[in-house]
């Protein structure tokens, strides 16, 4: 009832020793609270933030618009609803160093299990779109210096991404990606997501690069190809996100169903495509706020 029954320190120890087993642990992306419930309901690993995701719910692109404020308080409303751990998208850490530093505290005191960290210059750029640049080593590296000093809980997962492969072309890219890797490693970063890899001999180069977890981008209608969670695993990746894909699958079914009401002026023939009312109010536990109040919930769930 009401909000998740595991501490926010139990999660962070709990995705440690899970992303030590050297297992995959796929995390989808939630767009909301409810959606955050329903990927544990569905037996996944983890949940997943995207700075993408929330700017687009804030009818923004993913230029950097959002606010440390909307992405902590965001967090925490999602991180509060699951007993997964969440890994949410801190952007380029929102300024400088110090801002970093604070970063981390807000994220922590959000009840985040951890936070990816990019090398992009600010303001940023959604990682599959052309023409990003990237600061230099040193700027990276200060990054997951201060993000790493700053943080209260070990175990909280500081993970640092980089950019870098889409920079440049061919085996330069590839090159300059695990070399950035590497001193990112070097200055702390507990893991590293690699982005916008394109192949999976790719992201098996990133693996021979360094030894710690690796996290694999699966996003649609990007730069990498769509690989399976198998097909991660067996090149040694340790976590798996679909980070826009379950908004991408709710906008498109939201956008067919005003489609439906323009032409026919029902949903008659949709309701099956729906969630039925029985299986929300399970989500919810509607049931558990009767056992407390019955003032609450005082009538029969439909079936």
């Amino acid at each position: 009832m009401l909000y998740a029954q595991t501490t926010p320190e139990a999660k962070r120890r709990a995705f440690r020793e899970r992303l030590a087993s050297g297992e995959l642990l796929r995390m989808p992306g939630a767009f909301n609270p409810l959606s955050a419930r329903l990927i544990e309901q569905k037996g996944f690993d983890g949940v997943y933030v995207s700075g993408a995701v929330l700017a687009a719910d804030l009818g923004l692109p993913d230029i950097g618009l959002t606010t440390l404020t909307e992405v902590a308080g965001r967090g925490a409303q999602i991180a509060r609803m699951t007993d997964l751990p969440t890994l949410i998208d801190a952007d380029t850490g929102f300024g400088e160093p110090m801002n970093v530093a604070r970063t981390i505290q807000e994220l922590e005191n959000a009840g985040l299990a951890g936070c990816h960290i990019e090398d992009q210059v600010n303001p940023k750029r959604c990682g599959h779109l052309d023409g990003k640049t990237v600061v230099d080593e040193s700027t990276a590296a200060q990054r997951i210096r201060a993000a790493v000093d700053a943080r209260r809980d070990e175990n909280f997962l500081v993970m640092a991404r980089t950019d870098i492969r889409a920079t440049q072309d061919g085996a330069a890219g590839l090159r300059a990606a695990t070399d950035r890797a590497k001193a990112l490693v070097d200055a702390g970063a507990d893991a590293i997501f690699p982005e916008a890899m394109r192949t999976l001999d790719e992201f098996a180069a990133m693996r021979d690069a360094v030894d710690v977890p690796l996290l694999a981008n699966m996003t649609e209608f990007g730069k990498s190809e769509l690989f399976t969670a198998q097909q991660l695993a067996e090149v040694g990746m340790n976590l798996v996100i679909w980070p826009v894909s379950m908004l991408r699958i709710s906008m498109g079914a939201t956008g067919r169903a005003l489609d439906e009401l323009n032409a026919s002026g029902s949903l008659t023939n949709n309701l099956d495509e729906m969630q039925h009312r029985a299986d929300l109010y399970d989500l919810v536990d509607y049931q558990a706020y009767n056992h407390f109040d019955t003032d609450v919930f005082n009538f029969t769930v439909a079936r």
